[in-house]
């Protein structure tokens, strides 16, 4: 194999769907064939009955759909506030002197370290969930945006002034156009890390949502429906990955290599 070659579509697929295989057929061979204790690893079949009884007895699809929109409602929240510092700190450099050293310090704080905070001025209801999967993500995304959007092209910037662009154009028709792929790549990265947050929001004062079904199970030793929960957030976010990365295609077009 010659480094950085690219592989076929066909191939990437099969390669990545041979993996799943191999990683099910070890988890089968040690959990059916009695190398692990089935209380502290479910086997996957029983994992498959314990993930049906909870959506058809349990209803555990509303748990799903719940901490989807907990997910989308604090990431959208998060992008909201950041894309536009993320590129006034890398287009002016004052802002980035104001901003950065307090963006770099807080993106170091672990998002659950607020949840007692977040629960003493939110309470323990949606808003308490959405504002940990906020802080978890804005900093983050403002910082990458900000280096980005920082190492734009010169040569484009110089062309446009030559061309009589004013100081708001060049950020209007150069900076932001040149790195909305770059900017769009990032929250598609960032959506990612939400779904860890969500899960540490919903395990302290929450009555709903998958880290609350999985918090519960694990009280009842429930091996099965806890690795349930764990596919099917890995699931969804691989489906949202890929949907991301294909309107980011459609969108942004001239930016696939």
């Amino acid at each position: 194999m010659r480094p950085l070659h690219p592989v076929s579509p066909s191939l990437r697929t099969v390669l990545g769907i041979s993996f799943f295989v191999l990683f099910v057929a070890f988890w089968a061979w040690i959990t059916l064939g009695g190398h692990v204790n089935r209380i502290f690893l479910a086997d996957p079949l029983s994992m498959l009955r314990d993930g049906w009884r909870l959506l058809v007895e349990d209803r555990f699809w509303l748990d799903i759909l719940i901490t989807i929109w907990r997910v989308f409602g604090g990431f959208v929240l998060a992008s909201v506030v950041a894309v536009p510092l993320g590129i006034a700190m890398g287009a002016w450099k004052p802002v980035e002197a104001c901003l950065e050293p307090f963006v770099s310090f807080a993106r170091y704080l672990p998002a659950s370290a607020f949840i007692p905070l977040l629960i003493l001025w939110a309470g323990i209801g949606e808003l308490e969930k959405l504002l940990v999967i906020f802080v978890g993500s804005v900093f983050q995304v403002i910082l990458i945006i900000a280096v980005k959007v920082g190492s734009t092209r010169r040569d484009l910037v110089e062309a446009a002034y030559t061309l009589g662009s004013t100081n708001n154009g060049i950020v209007r028709r150069v900076i932001m156009p040149a790195n909305a792929p770059e900017i769009a790549e990032t929250l598609r990265l960032v959506l990612g890390w939400a779904w860890t947050y969500v899960i540490v929001a919903e395990l302290i004062g929450s009555s709903s949502g998958i880290g609350y079904m999985i918090i519960n199970s694990q009280s009842r030793l429930a091996t099965g429906q806890i690795i349930f929960g764990i596919i099917v957030i890995g699931l969804i976010g691989l489906l949202s990955d890929f949907a991301f990365k294909a309107f980011n295609r459609w969108l942004f077009p001239w930016s696939l290599a």
